[in-house]
C-alpha cells in the first residue's frame, strides 16, 4: 500500500523549486511532460503513487498544490511544456494580490485582506487531495523562510514558525548553494534554475527509499525518527555526492563520512556488511556523537531509477542532525540585531496593520524563539542536556566541539 505525500508549493521560491523537483520525479519514474507513462516504464516496480495519482491507465498527476499571491511564476509553469502535467484545480493564484516583494508582512496582509475565503479555498484543495489518498503519509511544504507569500502563508494558518509547528525542517541556504555553484561547479553566474536543480536532486534522493522501497526507511517516520532526538531539534543538514548541474561533468569531491560509506559499495554488497562497517565506525569513534544518546549512524541501500542514465555508478545522500546548525541561526540573529539597531527596513513593515503604532512584538517574539533554539542546541552538546531548562529558567549548558546527533547516510547502489 502506498503512503502518499502531498506537496505544497508556495510563493515564487516554492514554485520554482517544485518545478525542478517534479521534472526530476517525472524522469525517474518514466513519466512524460504531459503526465503520460512512457512505454518503457509500464513494467516498473517503483511506487509512483507516493507522489502521483493515476487519472487513468497511463496518465499520472502530481499530488501537488501550486499557491501564490501573484501570477508570474505560476503563469510561466502553465505556459511551459509541463502545462498539462498538473491538476489545474490544485492551482491557486490570488485575483487581487500583488508581488509581496520578499516582505512577509506584505504577503500576510494580502492574504488576510482577501478574507476568509482564501483560507477556505486553499483548505478545500488540501482536503480534496487528502481524501484521494488511501494512506496519507504527510505533507512537504516548499517555500522561502525569508520570502513574502511563502513565509506569510504560515502566519495565515496560525503557523508562526517552522520551529514551533513542523515535524522536520531541512534547511537549504541560498548563499551556500551559489557558493557551491561558483566555486565547485565553476558557474560564473548561476541561474535560479541551476541552483534549484541542486535542490531538486537532493529532494529526490531523500525520497528514493520511499519510491524504490527496500528493507529499511520505507516511510517518513522510519527515515526521520532516529534523526530527531527532541521535538525542537528537528532541523536537518544534507550532504550529497556527486553533485552535478544538468549534464556538466564537474562534481564536488570531499572526504566525509559519506565517502567512507561509498567505499563499502564495491560490486554487490550484503547489507549486513554495511552495518558491520557502521559498527566499526562507532567502536573506533570516527564520528563524534552526543553523550546522552545512543550513537546512531544508519545506512540504507536503495535502488536507482532505471530510466535515468548517469556517469556515476553510485551516489549518496547524507541526512544529519548536527548541533553546528545553530551557527546558521546565530548568524541570522547577529544580522537581525545590526539591522534592528539601525531601524533598517522597518518602514516597509510599519505600513501594515500588524505593525501599526510601532508594535514590533512580532519581531521580538521571533527573536526570542530563535535565541532559545540556539541555547538548546548548545545544551545538546553537554552530557547534562537532560537537565537543561529544569533548574533556573535562564540556565543553559554549553559544551565544546560540534557534537552531532545522528547521521543517516542514505546510499543509492
Amino acid at each position: 500500500m502506498p503512503r502518499e505525500i502531498i506537496t505544497l508549493r508556495v510563493g515564487q521560491c516554492g514554485n520554482h523549486i517544485g518545478m525542478e523537483f517534479w521534472k526530476q520525479l517525472c524522469l525517474e519514474h518514466g513519466i512524460s511532460k504531459e503526465g503520460i507513462l512512457e512505454d518503457f516504464a509500464t513494467q516498473g516496480v517503483d511506487r509512483k503513487d507516493v507522489f502521483f495519482y493515476q487519472a487513468d491507465d497511463r496518465h499520472y498527476i502530481p499530488r501537488a498544490l501550486l499557491i501564490d499571491s501573484e501570477p508570474r511564476v505560476i503563469n510561466g509553469i502553465q505556459n511551459s511544456e509541463y502545462r498539462n502535467l498538473y491538476n489545474h484545480e490544485n492551482i491557486f493564484v490570488s485575483d487581487h494580490g500583488g508581488d509581496a516583494g520578499n516582505n512577509w508582512a506584505s504577503g500576510y496582509h494580502q492574504l488576510i485582506s482577501l478574507g476568509k475565503g482564501v483560507e477556505e479555498d486553499i483548505m478545500d484543495m488540501i482536503d480534496r487531495e487528502a481524501d484521494g489518498s488511501d494512506s496519507l503519509e504527510g505533507f512537504v511544504l516548499c517555500h522561502s523562510i525569508a520570502g513574502g507569500t511563502g513565509s506569510a502563508l504560515q502566519l495565515t494558518f496560525d503557523s508562526q514558525a517552522t520551529n514551533l509547528n513542523a515535524d522536520c525542517v531541512v534547511v537549504l541556504d541560498n548563499t551556500a548553494l551559489n557558493r557551491i555553484a561558483v566555486d565547485r561547479l565553476h558557474l560564473s553566474n548561476p541561474t535560479f534554475t541551476q541552483t534549484n536543480s541542486l535542490v531538486s536532486t537532493v529532494m529526490s534522493a531523500s525520497t528514493t527509499t520511499l519510491r524504490y522501497p527496500g528493507y529499511t526507511n520505507n516511510d517518513l517516520v522510519g527515515l526521520l525518527a532516529s534523526l530527531i532526538p527532541t521535538p525542537r531539534c528537528h532541523f536537518l543538514m544534507r550532504g550529497y555526492a556527486p553533485l552535478t548541474v544538468e549534464r556538466q561533468a564537474n562534481v564536488i569531491r570531499k572526504t566525509t563520512v559519506l565517502d567512507v560509506m561509498r567505499r563499502l559499495l564495491q560490486g554487490e554488497v550484503d547489507p549486513t556488511q554495511v552495518h558491520e562497517s557502521l559498527q566499526r565506525i562507532r567502536e573506533r569513534k570516527l564520528v563524534n556523537f552526543i553523550e546522552w544518546g545512543p550513537a546512531s549512524i544508519q545506512g540504507a541501500l536503495s535502488r536507482k531509477s532505471p530510466y535515468v542514465q548517469t556517469a556515476h555508478r553510485v551516489s549518496g545522500l547524507m541526512l544529519a542532525s548536527h548541533t553546528s546548525i545553530r551557527h546558521l541561526f546565530s548568524k541570522c540573529l547577529s544580522q537581525y540585531e545590526k539591522l534592528r539597531k539601525k531601524q533598517a527596513f522597518l518602514d516597509n513593515y510599519r505600513k501594515f496593520p500588524m505593525f501599526a503604532d510601532n508594535d514590533l512584538s512580532e519581531f521580538d517574539e521571533a527573536r526570542d524563539i530563535i535565541e532559545s533554539l540556539v541555547d538548546e542546541y548548545k545544551a545538546c552538546e553537554s552530557p547534562d542536556y537532560i537537565r537543561w531548562g529544569m533548574e533556573d529558567p535562564g540556565h543553559s549548558l554549553t559544551g565544546e566541539g560540534n557534537a552531532s546527533g545522528t547521521l543517516d547516510p542514505n546510499l543509492e547502489a
